[in-house]
């Protein structure tokens, strides 16, 4: 039974941001001055499981470092969005390439940057550590942090919900 007090029937696309919620706040830098993430492997699993399915999968993210396009295209994300200053942009390109409608999509953001397309989808989520304003707006906000397996928490409800989780998929990577 999902622990997201909506119907979930409906959702057939997400999108994630990146810094805070499918990685850590705490991000190191390297000496050339670039931020070295750390992702949930757990979250990865979700993540292509869900591609693999025949949902569509967005990255909205502030971030800009080619790690992250690396990681997210290794999973099968087709649509990652990177140096996204305003995501309501990149959301409705988003949404005008696929065809979408807000109310199908899940979207799980933590800051201020998330705000407004949290405002438009169906379904805003956010991590337990997500800033009290995205909380406020958040229908489901997931018992795990940033970078802690939030992203595989809202996944995996939506598809056994779906009748999709344990499928023919789910046992190949």
């Amino acid at each position: 039974m999902s622990k997201i007090a909506q119907d979930l029937s409906q959702i057939r696309a997400f999108a994630f941001d990146v810094d805070g919620v499918l990685s850590a706040n705490t991000i190191p830098l390297h000496p050339n001055g670039e931020p070295c993430r750390t992702v949930n492997i757990k979250d990865g699993y979700a993540l292509q499981l869900a591609v693999r399915e025949g949902y569509e999968v967005a990255i909205i993210t502030g971030g800009r470092t080619e790690a992250i396009r690396k990681r997210f295209e290794g999973l099968g994300v087709q649509h990652i969005y990177m140096g996204a200053s305003l995501k309501i942009e990149q959301f409705t390109e988003w949404l005008a390439l696929t065809g979408l409608k807000k109310e199908e999509i899940l979207y799980m953001g933590d800051d201020i940057p998330d705000y407004n397309v949290m405002r438009q989808v169906g379904l805003p989520c956010c991590p337990a550590d997500a800033a009290p304003e995205i909380k406020t707006i958040s229908a489901y906000i997931s018992p795990y942090k940033g970078g802690y397996g939030c992203g595989r928490d809202v996944i995996e409800q939506v598809l056994k919900a779906q009748g999709k989780w344990l499928g023919e998929k789910a046992f190949g990577w």
